[in-house]
């Protein structure tokens, strides 16, 4: 069992990291370095924001702080970095599937947006993806929030699914709301250094490279755990 997870989730993990690496080059990463353009305009100050993959992370923007160079160095740093989310994501997954073990290849799509929905959509809803430049409230109560957020859309998720009980439900979709009626933690002014239309474009690269993300994700992983089941059973 443990050997069918772990060659799920490496398997899984990789090509899910190729694809996303992928989008992000092309479609997420360009916004990125053109918001840099304005935020190295302005004098160097200590601005904690969030990467492209949703994970927050506070940064010190300075002569002295190392940053990859455009080009390979910046790929070969977001490859590396979207492997290891991607893979521990995929044993999350193909771990959920020896509890609940998918009967159709498909039914990982499901599972993807049940994914996408707990770490991506949820927590985007009071903290969205930000550019580079973007005032921020405090990184710890952002993380905590964030974090918060997550496992509340999990059990929520996961009581109205797979409860039977129409009550737990119900408490289900309370759980969901909880961290939103508490809010997210907000800056105490607004204020941006690259244009709105460019946020709202990052915005959108965002959320729309996460749904292929996640929904590559599930249908890879449930594709290969089915595939591994299959064999075992067979030999």
């Amino acid at each position: 069992m443990f050997k069918r997870i772990a060659q799920t989730a490496g398997f899984t993990g990789l090509l899910a990291a190729l694809l996303l690496t992928l989008l992000q080059s092309f479609w997420v990463a360009p916004l990125i370095v053109q918001a840099e353009t304005y935020e190295k305009t302005e004098p160097a100050v200590v601005q904690p924001h969030e990467h492209v993959d949703g994970t927050m992370a506070g940064h010190t923007h300075s002569a002295e702080a190392w940053e990859p160079e455009d080009g390979w160095q910046r790929v070969l740093s977001t490859t590396g970095g979207n492997l290891v989310v991607a893979v521990g994501f995929a044993l999350m997954l193909a771990g959920l599937y020896t509890l609940r073990a998918p009967t159709k290849t498909s039914q990982g799509l499901l599972w993807g947006l049940a994914g996408y929905a707990t770490f991506v959509l949820a927590p985007t809803l009071g903290l969205p993806p930000e550019l580079p430049g973007t005032a921020a409230a405090d990184l710890a109560q952002r993380q905590m929030w964030w974090i918060g957020t997550a496992a509340s859309t999990a059990v929520g998720i996961a009581l109205i699914v797979f409860s039977r009980h129409w009550l737990m439900k119900v408490l289900g979709v309370a759980i969901l709301a909880v961290p939103h009626v508490i809010g997210a933690p907000q800056p105490e002014v607004h204020s941006m250094l690259a244009p709105q239309a460019l946020e709202t474009q990052f915005k959108i690269a965002s959320q729309l490279t996460n749904v292929a993300f996640w929904l590559a994700l599930g249908l890879i992983s449930a594709w290969l755990f089915r595939r591994k089941s299959d064999s075992q059973y067979h030999a």
